[in-house]
């Protein structure tokens, strides 16, 4: 059989899929979950980078009792969050990147690069926790001198597999290290900021070959097999996955985050670009994923984890509550996703009432009305993004795809398309890990072609649902 394992780290949870080609087809097995709980200590809050490591290792060798010839192993996760590293030991535990130090590196880069020379340069939307403003806190507190290696988190992952440091360049694109035109490190920009070259590991693209797995990584797993690079900034793999026309479509890969935007074959650098707060980032085989972050569903998830914080509360069953959302007659308050206010972890149903309170908005009376209100922003802030998208980039959207956990979504799906006025294709549900399993399926010759021709695969292997926009 001809099969490739992903591992796929969320933002909340981890898993391993299993992946086997036959005839130009692809077949998908979940071997493996795990969840992904920071920790906050006296420092700040933290990803349990080790926990998530067991977590892979014990699906990977799963996935090695299920396939003993697994070809390729190929790891993805969230962006901008990373290790230092000196020789072979992490220096201390890695940060999340919704850690409240992010404030401070934002002041200190801007002092030494203005923001707009930092677009013209590295193409990055104004994210506060971009791994150059948490390297400023790294500076700040001594770290960078101790460093020898900066290791973002699926590389990480690589490394403690093969013991090989590289960077991967869609991730790499979104440390904002990056050169947008030349794809290469920025060494001009990195000395500015202070962060010694040093620190930045060799480049590496999609499909190429890591290393093999260390002796005891593989008598721990019962097997071996190389490490291969994938787009491992997840939405790097996801957007490979989505079976769209390119030069007529949008996506949005939906999940703790929403990426709306296109894909284009070159950055959009101009000035309206930049003040609309988009995004270029590096895509699977050269192209430019040119996007926007909307906060996603995280406004939902963590409204539901505040509710069940509370006394005697139960868990919230999540699809009950959406389809008592969809039945909301009342105008519910719309509310900015992109209001950084909801970025933080916290009282998010208090966070929306107050927003909505201070905007002459109506505020939400039940828990459905309070989902709905959710989810009628979301679709406000994703339908708007689009319009954007299409208008900086040139190119006509006559479709939305919405892809990952989002697509599940049906009232989120069907409300993006009546405030669009497009359709929208929803699926597939697993994009990241589709990608993932792709790339490396092309690289051992299970599948071939360009991205059409991968996302041709796709199309077949998960047909989408379809929802036309209501008059």
């Amino acid at each position: 059989m001809n099969a490739v394992a992903a591992v796929d780290l969320g933002a909340t949870s981890g898993r391993v899929i299993v992946g086997r080609f036959a005839d130009g087809s692809l077949d998908m097995t979940t071997v493996g979950r795990f969840p992904n709980a920071p920790v906050t200590t006296p420092s700040g809050l933290h990803w349990d980078l080790v926990a998530l490591y067991r977590g892979a290792l014990d699906g990977l060798a799963a996935a090695f009792r299920d396939e003993p010839g697994i070809a390729s192993i190929g790891v993805d996760s969230w962006a901008v969050d990373y290790a230092l590293m000196r020789g072979d030991r992490m220096l201390g535990t890695p940060f999340h990147y919704r850690d409240e130090r992010t404030a401070r590196g934002v002041e200190a880069v801007h002092a030494d690069v203005p923001f707009a020379e930092l677009y013209r340069r590295n193409g990055l939307q104004f994210l506060p926790f971009n791994t150059l403003y948490q390297l400023a806190c790294e500076r700040e507190e001594g770290m960078l001198g101790l460093a020898d290696a900066m290791l973002l988190v699926p590389d990480l992952f690589g490394w403690m597999l093969t013991g090989e440091r590289v960077a991967e360049r869609t991730n790499a694109s979104t440390t904002g290290l990056l050169d947008v035109r030349t794809k290469n490190w920025d060494t001009d920009l990195a000395t500015r900021l202070g962060v010694p070259a040093r620190i930045l590991p060799r480049l590496v693209d999609p499909g190429e070959r890591v290393g093999d797995l260390l002796p005891h990584v593989a008598r721990e797993l019962g097997g071996s097999a190389p490490v291969v690079a994938v787009g491992s900034h997840d939405t790097a793999s996801a957007v490979l996955a989505v079976p769209m026309r390119a030069d007529r479509a949008a996506y949005i890969s939906c999940g703790t985050w929403g990426l709306v935007g296109v894909e284009t074959e070159t950055p959009v650098l101009t000035d309206a670009a930049r003040e609309a707060n988009f995004t270029n980032e590096g895509g699977v085989d050269g192209r430019t994923r040119f996007l926007h972050n909307v906060m996603g569903l995280w406004l939902l998830s963590e409204t539901i984890r505040e509710w069940e914080r509370e006394p005697g509360a139960e868990k919230v069953d999540l699809p009950a509550l959406l389809a008592q959302a969809a039945e909301v007659r009342t105008p519910v308050g719309i509310f900015d996703a992109n209001d950084p206010v909801f970025m933080p972890p916290g009282d998010m149903p208090g966070r929306i009432a107050t927003w909505l309170r201070e905007h002459d908005q109506p505020v939400p009376a039940t828990r459905a009305e309070f989902a709905r209100s959710i989810v009628e922003s979301l679709a406000e802030a994703f339908a708007g993004a689009v319009r954007t998208a299409s208008e900086l980039s040139g190119i006509p959207v006559e479709t939305i795809h919405i892809v990952g956990g989002g697509s599940l979504n049906t009232l989120l799906c069907q409300l993006t398309a009546d405030r669009a006025g497009v359709s929208v294709e929803a699926g597939p549900v697993e994009a990241t890990a589709i990608g993932n399993l792709l790339i490396q399926g092309r690289t051992a010759g299970f599948v071939s072609g360009d991205l059409e021709a991968l996302r041709a695969v796709v199309a077949e292997a998960f047909p989408p649902t379809r929802y036309a926009p209501r008059v």
